[in-house]
């Protein structure tokens, strides 16, 4: 069954579509904040792919809010989370009792968190939570021991 959609209701002004269209891109100034830590710590998962990985959440939190009036804007972001999870998971590397890549896999899933933010307009806070990640990042490297002792062996 198609979803209603009324089509009268997506008309919008061109100052909506740039509001629209700014969000998208202060979800991809927090991807890149993300993404900067992670290419100078010499990981895949870089600029590009978390501002991609930023964008789309907040594309597709946009898409869920405006684009199917009467339906439950939840359900498009739990499924945007779910995604990103199969990205995540992508990153993540067994060898033997190591595990590396649970950083990046984070990462992945917290840019995703600041596209949806940024989607929603919480520009303050996507922006914030970016930097609080590449803070949080760069201040404690994975040699550093964990309070447990010994380092972080799944941290990179």
């Amino acid at each position: 069954m198609a979803a209603d959609v009324d089509l009268d209701v997506l008309r919008f002004s061109r100052g909506e579509e740039l509001t629209m269209l700014a969000r998208i891109g202060i979800a991809a100034l927090g991807g890149a904040v993300i993404g900067f830590e992670r290419r100078q710590a010499g990981k895949n998962a870089g600029m590009r792919t978390l501002m991609l990985v930023s964008m789309g959440a907040a594309l597709f939190t946009l898409v869920s809010i405006f684009g199917f009036t009467g339906h439950d804007p939840s359900r498009v972001a739990s499924g945007v989370v779910a995604g990103v999870g199969f990205l995540g998971a992508g990153a993540i590397l067994r060898d033997g009792t190591s595990v590396r890549g649970l950083t990046t896999a984070a990462s992945v899933w917290v840019a995703a968190a600041v596209g949806a933010a940024a989607g929603t307009g919480l520009y303050i806070v996507a922006f914030g939570t970016a930097l609080l990640a590449a803070l949080v990042m760069w201040l404690w490297p994975h040699d550093v021991p964990e309070f447990a002792g010994g380092a972080d062996e799944g941290d990179n």
